[in-house]
């Protein structure tokens, strides 16, 4: 970087986006965390928070696209409390985001499928390493009583949110909502309430609001989102439009440099399945693998897959991936044991352990497998072990997982469907590749 260019990124007002809304709040954001951060960076923002309601679906793109453009991310989600005003919630660190995960799971497991049931008393009981930023609409009693509640819960982790609505009296809300603050010993800080990351996304905006109330853009009238520049800013306008309250733009750098949790943190955590306390899982998986062997090969063990199989145990040992290789055992013997029909597929065919533990039916023995597409300690990825199961008694096995790991250790994948225009299939598309030629 030139010293030219380093003294303007100096130059620049500080200030970091606390309250982005992705496409992940479903039929509310109408731009990806990927457009967010793309348009960031271009700002000279240096930290976006990415706060979904009630959710943290979309934080692994926002990290992705984080990581791709250089901007921080600052972990965040915004909470819909029954009977209060929205509180936005930054873990500070890898405990917190654990709390924040099971608060979010235990709203959701409340309220039913697409919703979430939270109360002030959940989030009071989860709190610990949360830093919260209370969102108000005026400043009125129920206001100020809420503000000196978020106080007396979070300390000097309690802030109150400043954002222009666009409406008549905006300045002289904030001035209320500034003195409300300082009353209730709880600092202000400025956030621009985000949707989408560029004016002429606006648009979409109101389809998706449009769809979301089951009416038409016609007749959308006043439940459009409340103003139209609800796009990200670059921090000189942020300065510009807050110039009254530079301590609250301050305080968003703040905020952000306090929240340091990163999402490459997060690691597996694997079930306990060692049938022996003395052994360590990696020697129950050897232990099992070799008495595999002797049964998948009465004749003897071929060296070649002999070889394989040292070779295999040795890099699982080093990975630390003898829990997970031995908790899709356990569940595809119970599988075998009601005689359900199972067969693993996909990578894991690769793998000389996974065929003597039953899980796959590809022997090494007839076919040249290469580990490393399945594990490779080069990439750092931890396994993926693909298992089909009957339709008809598939059921029995996720309920035979439920009760076996427990109901809040276990749950169901889900499969992230966006908006997106129609497309030609491929079957299509080849065939008319095919008349070009």
């Amino acid at each position: 970087m030139s010293g030219a260019v380093r003294r303007i990124r100096d130059s620049r007002p500080a200030y970091a986006e606390l309250q982005v809304t992705t496409n992940f709040s479903f039929l509310r954001g109408a731009s990806s965390a990927e457009e967010f951060f793309a348009t960031a960076a271009l700002m000279g923002i240096d930290a976006l928070a990415i706060a979904d309601r009630n959710s943290l679906a979309g934080m692994v793109r926002a990290h992705e696209a984080a990581k791709t453009t250089g901007v921080r991310l600052v972990v965040g989600c915004r909470l819909d409390l029954s009977g209060n005003l929205p509180v936005l919630v930054y873990p500070t660190d890898l405990p917190a985001y654990s709390r924040l995960c099971r608060l979010l799971s235990l709203g959701k497991s409340r309220a039913g499928k697409g919703k979430c049931h939270l109360a002030w008393a959940d989030l009071e009981e989860h709190r610990d390493g949360l830093i919260a930023v209370l969102l108000p609409g005026s400043a009125d009693a129920d206001c100020a009583r809420q503000a000196e509640r978020l106080a007396a819960t979070f300390g000097d982790r309690a802030y109150l949110a400043l954002t222009l609505f666009r409406r008549p009296g905006d300045r002289l809300r904030l001035h209320a909502l500034s003195d409300l603050a300082a009353k209730a010993g709880v600092a202000t800080v400025v956030t621009n309430d985000v949707l989408f990351h560029e004016p002429g996304r606006r648009i979409l905006q109101d389809v998706v609001t449009a769809i979301r109330h089951n009416t038409t853009i016609d007749q959308l009238g006043f439940r459009r989102e409340r103003h139209a520049d609800r796009h990200l800013k670059p921090p000189q306008e942020m300065h510009r439009l807050f110039a009254r309250y530079p301590e609250a733009l301050a305080r968003t750098v703040e905020i952000a440099e306090r929240c340091r949790f990163s999402m490459d943190e997060i690691a597996y955590q694997y079930p306990e399945e060692r049938d022996d306390p003395a052994l360590t899982p990696q020697q129950t998986l050897e232990r099992l693998t070799w008495e595999g062997a002797k049964d998948r090969y009465p004749d003897g063990l071929p060296d070649k897959v002999r070889a394989s199989l040292v070779h295999e145990l040795t890099l699982i040992g080093r990975l630390n991936y003898a829990p997970y290789f031995l908790t899709v055992n356990s569940i595809v013997r119970f599988a075998r044991s009601r005689d359900i029909l199972c067969q693993g597929r996909g990578s894991a065919a690769n793998s000389a352990v996974c065929f003597v533990l039953g899980i796959t039916a590809i022997d090494p023995a007839r076919s040249d497998l290469l580990f490393e597409r399945f594990v490779s300690e080069e990439r750092r990825e931890p396994p993926d072990i693909d298992v089909d199961f009957e339709h008809e008694r598939r059921e029995i096995v996720i309920q035979w997982i439920f009760e076996t790991y427990g109901r809040d250790r276990a749950a169901l994948c889900s499969t992230v469907i966006r908006y997106r225009t129609k497309g030609r299939c491929a079957t299509s598309a080849r065939r008319s590749a095919c008349r070009r030629i």
